[in-house]
């Protein structure tokens, strides 16, 4: 079975106020790093673009990440598609990011997507 590829320094919680809302939680310096998001959707959006930007250790180095102008039409290895519009190295593997047709985003290691 084909499982997304985790990234780990940033996920999304409950935020802990009350207010039925979500938060990105940045496990490196345990704390959050946003809060009050309205949906579920939204918060993951801005988890994946942190780990853009960010790995376990820090800012990430340039050369890890590669952004897509315009993002590309790619087919995963479980045969859906979606649309692909970054690259980041992670652990020494490329990592791209796909958002589906439902804006969904995952990360999904470079050896399981192929373009359309």
């Amino acid at each position: 079975m084909y499982s997304e590829a985790m990234l780990g320094r940033f996920t999304v919680r409950p935020s802990d106020d009350g207010a039925n809302t979500f938060g990105v939680w940045d496990s490196a310096v345990n704390g959050w790093r946003a809060t009050g998001i309205s949906d579920e959707p939204k918060a993951r959006e801005l988890a994946s673009d942190l780990d853009i930007q960010y790995d376990a250790h820090g800012p990430r180095p340039a050369d890890a990440i590669r952004h897509l102008q315009p993002s590309q039409e790619v087919q995963r290895a479980t045969w859906s598609t979606g649309e692909l519009d970054v690259w980041i190295r992670d652990n020494g593997e490329w990592l791209g990011r796909v958002r589906d047709k439902n804006g969904h985003v995952t990360w999904v290691p470079g050896a399981d997507l192929r373009p359309l």
